[in-house]
């Protein structure tokens, strides 16, 4: 699952992603929607960018997400100071990528995520 509001980076993601041989289940620009997202699609792991469209930033999104799901999350973010980086921590996330994301890198931790 993808959580991300800028639309051609959304796309780009989905492309490598899928280019890798994942499967997206769904693709998001607001934390609303991915918390409905993640409760329908049930996901392996969830990209997330910390700025996102609506009320909720992603780092409260997982915080929501956390009440029902442990699923994985991969930050993917520019917010790489440390007051979010400590925020994201706490959300117990997989990885913290900072964009410009090196895909190679991206792909590479998806697959030590899902144990590939």
């Amino acid at each position: 699952m993808i959580v991300e509001d800028e639309l051609i980076i959304q796309m780009v993601t989905k492309q490598v992603v899928q280019k890798a041989g994942f499967s997206i289940c769904g693709v998001t620009a607001t934390g609303e929607e991915a918390i409905e997202l993640a409760k329908q699609c049930n996901p392996d792991v969830i990209l997330m960018d910390i700025k996102l469209e609506g009320e909720l930033d992603g780092i409260d999104t997982m915080n929501k997400i956390r009440e029902f799901s442990d699923v994985p999350v991969i930050y993917v973010t520019g917010n790489s100071d440390s007051y979010h980086k400590k925020r994201a921590a706490e959300t117990k996330m997989f990885g913290f990528l900072v964009k410009p994301v090196d895909f190679g890198e991206l792909i590479n931790t998806i697959k030590k995520c899902c144990g590939i």
